[in-house]
């Protein structure tokens, strides 16, 4: 696993303060009350140091689950009442079943058709009958735009992070994409480190999430997302696991 989502995982919040969340969970919540207003429990597939559980979590009775124990012990901190469970999001199998699973931008980690059918599969042994699967990629073939970005904070306990993000092109016809990271974190007596990375993404056309979701047995459907980032609203994948 990368340093990203284990050596890394205490800079968490300095690299993406949680407050930053507060508009992408304000948005997940309003898909989330429009398609299932009386979802009460929810599951979530790699949560993360847990930010948008964070404001989920007021709402839903949440279990939290990512690939990285270091990630987990970052949410822990934050949302001391939900339950967290270390697992993969193609495997896991909690016994039990929710109202709505919910995967956001952990889901461009699945490079494959496979691992969305997977995660799909994944969903439907986890879901009530008339629940709520959502997919929120960060983006799809028809929208993907390379580039670069520069985010970042000071933390009050006085360390600061600077993180470079680089998004290469995606080929013709190609699922996946390299994003190149860097780091630039400074300790609270100001000893400076850097730190580079390089991961590879998922990026799918639209039809092949409706598929993946389809072929599982989901009533799909497709929403966009409210957002007031410069940037192109994302794609909300929605499937409601039928009642009969």
């Amino acid at each position: 696993m990368s340093a990203f989502y284990t050596t890394l995982a205490n800079w968490w919040p300095v690299i993406s303060p949680v407050e930053e969340y507060a508009a992408e969970a304000d948005d997940l919540r309003r898909i989330l009350a429009a398609h299932h207003p009386s979802a009460a429990t929810l599951l979530e597939l790699g949560s993360g140091g847990g930010h948008v559980a964070f404001y989920l979590r007021r709402h839903y009775d949440c279990v939290l689950t990512d690939l990285s124990a270091e990630m987990l012990a970052v949410s822990q901190r934050i949302n001391p009442e939900c339950e967290h469970r270390q697992a993969d999001m193609r495997a896991l199998d909690l016994g039990r079943r929710f109202d709505v699973v919910l995967a956001h931008d952990a889901i461009d980690y699945m490079t494959t058709e496979a691992d969305l059918e997977a995660v799909a599969a994944t969903a439907w042994r986890h879901l009530h009958a008339g629940g709520l699967v959502v997919l929120l990629p960060d983006a799809v073939a028809e929208t993907y735009a390379p580039g670069t970005d520069v985010s970042g904070s000071e933390h009050p306990d006085g360390r600061a992070a600077r993180l470079f993000e680089w998004n290469e092109p995606l080929a013709p016809g190609a699922t996946q994409v390299a994003v190149h990271y860097a780091f630039l974190l400074r300790a609270a007596d100001g000893t400076m480190q850097s730190v580079y990375e390089r991961h590879e993404t998922g990026v799918f056309p639209s039809r092949t999430w409706e598929r993946a979701l389809a072929a599982q047995g989901f009533e799909v459907s497709v929403e966009h997302e409210r957002t007031t980032d410069e940037r192109e609203p994302r794609l909300a994948f929605i499937g409601r696991k039928p009642v009969d």
